[in-house]
């Protein structure tokens, strides 16, 4: 039996310290904000999937040593192929051997210092961190950079994509992007942490929030480009004027000395994930917005000071120190701010004038996805993790239907549809007594691994279901309220898709290296592995499918790592056909009702990717790796389209001890030029479908 891959164990869940740093604050580092005794989702999965490993240990093989060779070797273009397809020595066998849409020779594990596609694809940057997309917006220059050019410019670190078609505009479609936080020491040269400028600060401020820009396609390939200055193009950024709208508009807790009536709010900050919906909106997800504030331990009011220590903020001075050009940053002088942020966000793409919201109707907590689907009768439901280590899964049921059209009046309507409802959330329960789970991923006496699960109402418009909150406490503390409510904790819970087949709920948890450790939550069926490195992803059916029911039924999907480790468990299908995967971050589905997942942190010690599983046949769980992308990225944003595949490069060069000056990658650019964060398309050379 050939080693397990190298496991990267310098920082929890395999990222650098500077990501952690700029991005979430360091949280992995700081006290678990969620000290409740509520009950552990993530070793449950662990224990299932274990469970069925052995069940199936006769038919599965160790991964095939050619595939551990190109591993070593980091040839980019090699094929991970199943044990038969290198029997047979083909790549078109490896492609016969795949569901429809995934009928591609998968890239190989490795560290190359650029965006890897399989066999046969070709690619090109769409978009590049300060690209010029509205009018009178100058090219992009490091050396002369100002806040109001990049206000007019493609902002930093994009994530979360949405696609749309421009009506009457053949082969335009508008492109929304979020842009999830700035990497102040790979932006400006000289950077000092202790000292920024007021100008760095305002750089910042406007390299937060979203773009959206239309993008051109040419019709024989796949190959993008923006459309700059297009009307429909816009920015917004950290200092952007909000409505807030929904149950908590005006409350006392989101009035400040600039917003007396708690209903305009300035900016969004760190949007990570998001979704499109039914009637053509876009949502995004404020998620690690308490790294920008300072001075909580200044705050005396013993309720607003309860929920900053909940929701992770930390004492002293902010990492960007933007508290000392803007007063809304320092909770010293304005505790209230910390509330306006950590909401699910609404934007009309198409039209550049309108004011996007803030919907509090949704709960304010680290919002990675806001995903819809309908009820039977037609009322939409969003569903919505809270990213971070033993937290929650929600959900939210409008108590209206949608009006279909495109009419001033449905507009109007639709506009209402996400702040009238009930806000929910997930309590899952195992099938196994709780002695035959030990933690080490024995698999229970009945060799399953599954169970239910319960939708525990939090609150509706302005009734509140948890004892001793107000509606109000409810929406703005959303985290204590489903502390109270007895919500089962999570392994990060990130992104989440419905599938438009099946209706099934796919929910990716990322990891969680705090799992059984001392003083922290133990297993429970529906969490089974200690220490988990690699994440999982559930796969979560409503009752009837309806999405408004109040329970479910959940089973493993995937346990993610190497496939030789005998806790991994890829849907059934046997391990040694399938890419090593870990960390699953942001998921889609493409036409033919595969999942595509994106990675963020590889804990194997190779480059994040996007791969693809089939979720129902016979390759149901055949995970297939697509790309890679450059040294210290994130790959983010998935979209995949028939001929197209689109993803956010985020973060490269994010690697310790890199600067401007030291730079760990030399991707997009080459050689000389900064490291930009970018959008990549990819297509297949022949013009063909992708995977058919």
């Amino acid at each position: 039996m050939r080693n397990l891959l190298p496991l990267i164990s310098s920082h929890p869940g395999g990222r650098s310290a500077l990501t952690c740093r700029y991005r979430c604050g360091d949280a992995c580092f700081h006290e678990t904000p969620n000290t409740s005794d509520n009950a552990y989702v993530g070793d449950v999965i662990a224990a299932a999937a274990s469970r069925r490993s052995l069940l199936r240990a006769g038919a599965v093989m160790t991964v095939a040593a050619a595939t551990g060779a190109v591993a070593i070797e980091r040839a980019p273009q090699a094929s991970a192929a199943s044990a038969d397809a290198a029997t047979a020595g083909s790549a078109a066998a490896a492609k016969d051997k795949a569901a429809r849409g995934l009928r591609f020779s998968p890239v190989a594990p490795n560290t190359e210092d650029t965006v890897v596609v399989a066999e046969g694809h070709d690619q090109n940057v769409v978009l590049r961190w300060g690209d010029p997309i509205l009018r009178g917006a100058p090219a992009f220059d490091p050396a002369k950079q100002s806040a109001k050019a990049q206000a007019g410019q493609f902002g930093y670190n994009n994530d979360y994509m949405a696609v749309l078609d421009v009506p009457g505009e053949r082969d335009h479609q508008l492109l929304v992007v979020n842009h999830e936080y700035t990497d102040e020491v790979l932006m400006f040269a000289g950077y000092d942490p202790e000292n920024p400028t007021r100008e760095q600060a305002e750089i910042g401020w406007a390299a937060h929030g979203l773009s959206v820009v239309v993008t051109a396609e040419e019709r024989r390939l796949g190959r993008l480009t923006a459309v700059s200055r297009h009307h429909l193009n816009r920015r917004i950024t950290a200092t952007t004027p909000f409505e807030v709208t929904g149950p908590a508009a005006g409350s006392e807790l989101l009035r400040t000395s600039a917003d007396r009536s708690g209903k305009r709010i300035l900016g969004t900050l760190n949007n990570c994930g998001g979704g499109i919906t039914p009637w053509g909106t876009v949502l995004s997800g404020e998620e690690n917005f308490n790294q920008y504030f300072a001075n909580p331990d200044k705050v005396t009011d013993p309720t607003v000071k309860a929920g900053l220590k909940r929701y992770g903020f930390e004492d002293g001075a902010s990492e960007r120190k933007w508290e000392r050009f803007d007063d809304r940053f320092d909770l010293a002088k304005e505790p209230n701010e910390a509330h306006r942020f950590g909401w699910v966000i609404e934007v009309d793409p198409f039209d550049p004038d309108s004011t996007p919201r803030k919907l509090t109707a949704l709960g304010r907590f680290k919002h990675e996805a806001a995903e819809p689907r309908l009820t039977t009768d037609g009322r939409p439901v969003l569903y919505m993790g809270d990213d971070e280590k033993f937290d929650y899964f929600y959900k939210f049921v409008s108590a209206k239907r949608m009006m279909k059209g495109n009419s001033r009046t449905a507009r109007e309507h639709n506009r209402t549809l996400l702040d009238e409802g009930t806000l929910y959330v997930a309590k899952f329960t195992g099938d196994s007594p709780s002695a035959e789970i030990d933690g080490t991923g024995k698999l229970p006496k009945d060799g399953e691994f599954d169970g239910a699960g319960e939708w525990i109402p939090l609150a509706c418009g302005d009734r509140s279901f948890v004892e001793g909150m107000t509606a109000e406490e409810v929406y703005v503390f959303t985290r204590l309220a489903a502390d109270k409510a007895g919500a089962t904790k999570m392994d990060r819970p990130e992104d989440v898709e419905p599938s438009p087949r099946t209706g099934r709920v796919y929910i990716a948890l990322t990891n969680n290296t705090d799992r059984g450790k001392e003083g922290k939550a133990a297993v429970d069926e529906a969490n089974p592995r200690n220490a988990n490195k690699h994440g999982q992803i559930l796969e979560l059916t409503e009752r009837w499918n309806n999405p408004g029911s109040t329970r479910f039924n959940w089973r493993l999907f995937l346990v993610c790592g190497d496939p030789e480790d005998p806790s991994t468990y890829f849907g059934g299908f046997p391990k040694d056909q399938v890419s090593p995967i870990s960390c699953p971050d942001n998921i889609t589905f493409d036409a033919h009702g595969n999942l595509w997942i994106s990675t963020d942190g590889n804990a194997l010690g190779n480059h994040d990717g996007l791969f693809g599983v089939a979720t129902a046949g016979s390759r149901r769980g055949q995970v297939r790796q697509f790309l890679t992308v450059p040294n210290g990225a994130e790959t983010c944003g998935p979209i995949v389209q028939e001929r197209r595949v689109l993803v956010a490069v985020q973060h490269p060069g994010e690697l310790d001890g890199a600067s401007v000056e030291k730079p760990a990658s030399t991707w997009p650019d080459g050689p000389g030029k900064l490291t930009r964060p970018s959008v990549v398309s990819v297509w297949r050379r022949d013009g063909g479908d992708i995977g058919a």
